[in-house]
């Protein structure tokens, strides 16, 4: 029966890299020794040869000596961190490489070496490489697939076989980091990084954390990308002229100003799709004479959260870039100055992808001044500094206009900005994006910009995890009127009216009008709705730390509730900026009153805050805003948003998406709605889904989350139907104790238990996060500790490398606080159990004999299970014919316990005394005078019953001694991928049996033996 494995996946990349026109190579034929080595050292991750017949070839007006120049500097990085030098190496890929020689007349000149050919796809060398070992200092890896780019490593694809449950992309995105951190050699040309298991394909930057390995699909259909294969991938990205597209306009470093850390980012198979279509777009919409189109370049509608700014700049760089625009000038215009300087901050960032600096206009004045230009520009403004002109300011065909937010009714399409924009810029191209779609009756934005370019919608973005899902949860805080009080208000009002009336020479209004932000502001109100939010935010930190944000009406109403909430919480406040855990957020200055000088702060100072607010560590946790930060923040650890001022359609919209951002175990971002939006809510999910977007923006928690939780509850109650977990809730810690490990016992005893177990209480308690604090999560609370106890016990002692790397804990979904869980929240089972820790490894009597006594015998089983593939997972790569021997008896064993053919006590028996016989195995190359490899090619040769009636075993002994002599000669570190090496070793072996008096018929198996126990020497070498 054939099985699909690794060595299968990796077969069928190669295939379909050659059908690209990438060559395929293994990498023993490129090591140093092959025939066609194409390096000197192992420990060279560039292909050096490879690298200068190319650089010779697309450079061929260079004398030599600029070759060898460029060469040389491409191999000595000069930079002293990796990230370093990887944001050099990428200038040099993009830019070209700064050269000087002699000429023959002896004249000094400067010049370029590419290292690309971009124009030419066909005329770069193109490369892909299976199992390439790299050595650096001590450490030795094999990746699965490198990609070469001119003899430069430019992309490491790892790959798990999709068949075994273990080793999932996790496991490939793991592995991948244990090679920075060991060969990082491989990984200073690097661009690109994957991780597959054929049905699962991620894409990842050199520094991006494991959430950021999103999903590549399709990136021809918009609508139905398709599902996130090993093939979408190398169809879709590594075509020749694509992946050249890909690497001069997707990627992106940014360098933090304060920190100095460096941040790679790579597009999206979304993002990469949207520059490419929005860029055809707009050549096509080009007015003459640098086209025959009308001038509008499509709108591209990407859901808030999912890097929208990030496409905006490799659109521009991208358009920079293509000739047909002849240095174009790109103008961004945005509504509003938060907006505006948030963009310019993206572009500021990415200023490398420009080839420029960008620039912000100042004035009207300024603007102009900007645009008046013969060509080139990046000029960002708001659409405010467009004023009515009796003429154009610059009539060129080459200006392209990205508007953020394009749908907004501020921009004035008829009368404002936005038309005064097209009069100053008449022959322009103008491009919209947006994160929310265009409203049906909305025909100026279609007449303005077109059709939609791209569409990647809330659907899309949280199948890619791109985006987390929002659920939505209504508190209203009324206020219940004094009847008396308001009787006695009312008169007061009706004197003043009257007074005013009088002095107006009016009628008195019949109607006294109270503003709603006159209610929502009233003292009372707000200390109700100070105590809502300070038990909401206390509660959910219990479950899930992170950020929340507060929206109110105005910023007095800020203010007022900010002095309510530290009269309930004093310890959160704080007068210095550096400090405090709730803060308002706002502008104001001193000459309004002391009071606004207290809360409203400089650019600068809330730059500052966002910082902290940003930073998952920082204690800075609730924020209070009115219309700061609603628009193009991005707080990705912020999960909980309460509203307590009426938004509604886009920029309701703009607001909830604050809290979509994915982060860490993050299951989604919650809305707390104070004041009754449901209605305009409801509107603009219509409005969404009306213009065809699919997924919905928004969850209603008592609808979504809540009976998720309940569901999954169930679940876990019918998994554990008739099992009494009473001494965990309320009881003492020995009763606690002997809760979680019998729990733990009674999930080994089910079927595929525990992994059932473990997925279920990470759903219920990602569900749990998001209906915390519902009341229906009281009745949960204490069962889910005790779910999630067992689950931690298990994960510390049984659980192999698998699932997503370990995250921040403090901005993971948090295990439950409860009066029933333990101290450290995680208990040992062996503690527990009163199992030794000491000797566990090499199975001494005493853990064999108190396992064997254990109460819990389940538990005892999956212990033993556990250490017994731990040691011979560990012998396998020692000893083939020993390992194979133990791997068989245990199988046997749990095949029989399987059919219930055995009890549990009998199956525990029977694993102590296969686990005496493992210890005993460890001890027998003392006794025999061999050491560990001299005794595996001893066992590889006695493995034949008719050579051991022959040959006597001292004879055995010898040949086993002499041939691990001669192979370790003969091994060169990539000699397993090397078939002449090979053949060299087996003449080897037959020569050496013969000699020996070997059984000829048993030769021929007994050399394929000590071959394959050769190799897995070698493979112990290459981890």
């Amino acid at each position: 029966m054939s099985h699909i494995s690794e060595n299968i996946v990796e077969l069928a990349a190669l295939t379909w890299f050659e059908s690209l026109g990438w060559r395929a190579s293994a990498g023993a034929d490129l090591s140093p020794g092959a025939d066609t080595s194409q390096r000197d050292s192992h420990e060279h991750a560039v292909l050096e040869q490879r690298l200068r017949a190319s650089l010779r070839k697309l450079n061929d007006h260079l004398p030599e000596e600029a070759i060898e120049q460029a060469v040389r500097l491409v191999s000595r990085p000069p930079e002293p961190t990796l990230v370093q030098n990887n944001r050099w190496f990428h200038r040099l890929l993009t830019d070209g490489i700064d050269v000087e020689y002699r000429t023959p007349e002896g004249e000094a000149r400067g010049d370029k070496a590419w290292l690309v050919d971009f124009d030419r796809p066909a005329s770069n060398d193109l490369l892909v490489v299976n199992q390439y070992t790299l050595k650096c200092g001590s450490s030795t890896r094999r990746a699965d697939l490198v990609v070469f780019l001119n003899g430069l490593p430019i992309v490491v694809v790892e790959l798990k076989d999709p068949a075994d449950e273990q080793a999932d992309v996790w496991k490939a995105y793991r592995q991948l980091q244990d090679y920075k951190e060991h060969i990082p050699t491989l990984f200073t040309c690097n661009e690109v990084m994957v991780i597959s298991d054929g049905d699962t394909t991620r894409v990842g930057s050199l520094t991006a954390d494991a959430d950021r390995f999103t999903p590549w699909r399709s990136i021809d259909d918009a609508r139905q990308p398709g599902e996130p294969t090993l093939e979408s991938l190398i169809k879709g990205l590594f075509e020749p002229a694509r992946l050249l597209d890909y690497l001069r306009r997707c990627v992106i470093f940014e360098e933090d100003d304060r920190s100095g850390e460096i941040i790679k980012k790579v597009a999206g198979y979304h993002q990469f799709r949207a520059m490419r279509k929005a860029r055809d777009s707009v050549k096509v919409a080009l007015k003459p004479p640098a086209g025959d189109g009308d001038g509008r370049g499509g709108v591209v509608w990407h859901t808030q959260g999912s890097g929208k700014s990030l496409t905006m700049l490799m659109l521009s760089g991208a358009l920079i870039g293509d000739e047909q625009l002849a240095n174009p000038t790109i103008v961004v215009v945005t509504d509003r100055n938060d907006l505006d300087g948030q963009l310019f901050g993206t572009f500021a960032s990415g200023r490398a992808l420009l080839r420029q600096d960008p620039e912000q206009a100042e004035s009207r004045e300024d603007l102009a001044a900007k645009l008046y230009r013969a060509s080139g520009g990046v000029v960002f403004t708001t659409i405010q500094k467009f004023e009515e002109r009796g003429e154009p300011v610059s009539e060129r065909s080459n200006i392209v206009v990205l508007a953020d937010e394009a749908h907004r009714s501020q921009y004035g399409f008829l009368e404002g900005g936005a038309r005064w924009m097209r009069e100053a810029l008449p022959n322009a191209t103008y491009v919209g994006f947006t994160g929310t779609p265009l409203e049906q009756d909305d025909r100026s934005t279609p007449a303005v910009f077109g059709n939609y370019a791209d569409i990647y919608d809330i659907r899309q973005a949280i199948e890619d995890n791109a985006t987390v899902p929002i659920y939505y949860a209504m508190r209203l805080v009324k206020l219940v009127p004094d009847e008396a009080a308001v009787r006695e208000g009312e008169e007061e009002l009706k004197v003043r009216a009257v007074a005013e009336a009088d002095k107006a020479g009016r009628k008195v209004d019949d109607y006294i009008r109270v503003e709603l932000e006159a209610l929502a502001g009233a003292r009372e109100r707000l200390k109700l709705l100070a105590r809502e939010i300070v038990e909401h935010v206390e509660k959910r930190r219990e479950v899930i730390e992170g950020k929340a944000m507060t929206v109110c009406m105005s910023r007095a109403i800020c203010m007022d509730l900010y002095d309510e909430i530290v009269a309930l919480r004093p310890d959160w406040h704080a007068d210095e900026d550096e400090a405090g855990f709730v803060k308002v957020v706002m502008t104001g200055s001193a000459r309004e009153s002391e009071r606004v000088a207290a809360h409203a702060r400089t650019k600068p100072r809330r730059e500052a805050l966002a910082r902290r607010f940003k930073d998952p560590e920082d204690d800075l946790r609730l924020v209070i805003v009115c219309d700061m930060w609603l628009t193009g923040f991005d707080c990705p650890p912020m999960h909980t948003m309460y509203l307590d001022k009426p938004l509604a359609g886009h920029n309701l919209m703009q607001a909830i998406a604050r809290v979509n951002r994915v982060f860490g175990e993050k299951p989604g971002g919650v809305v707390v709605d104070f004041l009754g939006i449901a209605d305009q809510l409801r509107d603009a999910v219509q409005t969404y889904t009306q213009a065809g977007g699919e997924g919905s923006p928004v969850e209603a928690i008592q609808d979504e989350a809540v009976p998720l939780m309940e569901r999954q509850f169930e679940a876990l109650r019918d998994f554990f139907n008739g099992f009494d977990d009473g001494g965990f809730a309320g009881g003492d810690e020995a009763e606690q104790l002997r809760a979680v490990t019998a729990g733990a016992d009674y999930v080994f005893q089910q079927e595929n238990g525990k992994s059932r177990f473990m997925a279920m209480v990470a759903e219920l308690s990602k569900a749990f996060a998001l209906a915390v604090p519902r009341q229906e999560t009281e009745a949960i609370r204490d069962h889910l500790a005790y779910f999630q106890s067992v689950r931690a016990a298990i994960r510390k002692r049984f659980v192999d490398d698998g699932g997503p790397p370990p995250i921040d804990a403090r901005a993971a979904v948090r295990q439950v606080i409860s009066g029933a869980i333990a101290s450290d929240g995680v208990i040992d089972l062996f503690q527990a159990a009163g199992l030794p820790q000491a000797n566990v490894g090499i199975l001494s009597d005493e853990f064999l004999d108190r396992l064997a006594a254990l109460p819990h015998q389940n538990l005892a089983l999956e212990t033993l299970r556990k250490l017994l593939n731990d040691q011979i997972r560990t012998r396998e790569r020692v000893n083939i014919v020993q390992s194979r021997s133990f791997r068989e008896s245990l199988e046997t064993v749990l095949t029989r316990y399987t059919n219930r053919a055995i009890t549990t006590a009998q199956v525990i028996d029977e694993l102590i005394g296969l686990a005496r016989e493992i210890r005993e195995a460890l001890h027998r190359g003392e006794e025999s005078g061999l050491n560990e490899d001299e005794l595996a090619f001893y066992d590889a040769l006695a493995d034949n019953e008719s050579a051991r009636q022959v040959i006597q075993d001292d004879t055995l002994r010898l040949i086993a001694r002499e041939l691990a002599e001669r192979i370790k000669t003969k091994a060169s570190l990539d000699w397993t991928q090397r078939e002449t090496v090979r053949a060299d070793m087996r003449r080897t072996v037959r020569r050496l049996l013969a000699k020996y008096g070997y059984p000829p018929d048993a030769q021929e198996a007994a050399t394929q033996l000590v071959i394959r126990q050769a190799e897995l020497m070698a493979e112990t070498v290459v981890d």
